[in-house]
């Protein structure tokens, strides 16, 4: 493989799951890690990719608002559409973060009356432009890497609630697998505000569909609806479609 498709194809990893790391992308592309570091350093010094220790994180998931560099934007707007269906008035609803989840956000009705509670505070400024919204961001040590509010303390807050619905994105899907995370520590705010919710819908760009990582947030049967940007009855989503609500 050229060097340029190797980079293309680091590129569209980070993008596609906001964080990849050095290790992975050595087994993925058959090459060593110093051949991924000198890659990551030169994406890095063409403002394709921001380096971290360890690997490299999307520039799109770590400044959202500068709307040019949010990966698959189209297809993220569509799915936050399709997830507003699900929230009534009078709902208690719990956010995560992410740039699907900002997309929702800035589309929350302005007559939508809601409580809404969040992970992430870029979510929670969206969400507070809505009058007839009451917003809670849940307070924690914020993850660089993730823009959201992680530790004990989260997790000790989230198990005093309970919410009617809780909006998570994911970086992997499958229907053998579940949901699957890279961050060891969203891992565990994920499985809390899963516990912490009646329902649950798993908001997921197609590319995603059938992609693992390396650790398990919950198996399938654990989410009640699945919103992605393809339409219900697609071929993609027939496995998924036996165990959960397709939106």
């Amino acid at each position: 493989m050229l060097k340029e498709e190797r980079q293309a194809f680091i590129v569209h990893q980070i993008n596609l799951h906001n964080k990849v790391l050095s290790s992975d992308l050595s087994v993925q592309l058959n090459v060593s890690e110093d051949t991924i570091r000198r890659d990551l350093n030169e994406l890095a010094e063409n403002g394709k990719v921001l380096k971290v220790y360890g690997g490299a994180l999307s520039k799109s998931f770590q400044y959202p608002f500068q709307e040019t560099n949010i990966y698959a934007r189209d297809a993220k707007k569509q799915i936050a559409h399709k997830a507003i269906s699900l929230i009534k008035n009078g709902m208690t609803v719990l956010a995560g973060g992410g740039t699907t989840m900002l997309e929702l956000a800035r589309i929350v009705p302005e007559s939508l009356q809601c409580t809404f509670f969040t992970i992430s505070p870029l979510v929670a400024l969206e969400l507070a432009e809505r009058t007839h919204a009451d917003v809670i961001l849940i307070g924690g040590k914020l993850s660089r890497n993730t823009n959201i509010s992680i530790g004990s303390q989260v997790i000790n807050q989230l198990s005093e609630i309970r919410v009617d619905l809780c909006l998570l994105g994911t970086n992997g899907l499958s229907v053998e697998d579940g949901v699957t995370d890279s961050d060891w520590e969203a891992v565990q705010i994920k499985k809390a505000m899963i516990r912490s919710s009646s329902k649950t819908a798993i908001l997921s760009i197609a590319e995603k569909l059938n992609s693992v990582q390396k650790m398990k947030v919950c198996s399938l049967n654990a989410i009640s609806y699945l919103v992605t940007d393809l339409a219900p009855k697609h071929p993609s989503l027939a496995g998924f479609s036996k165990v959960v609500e397709i939106v």
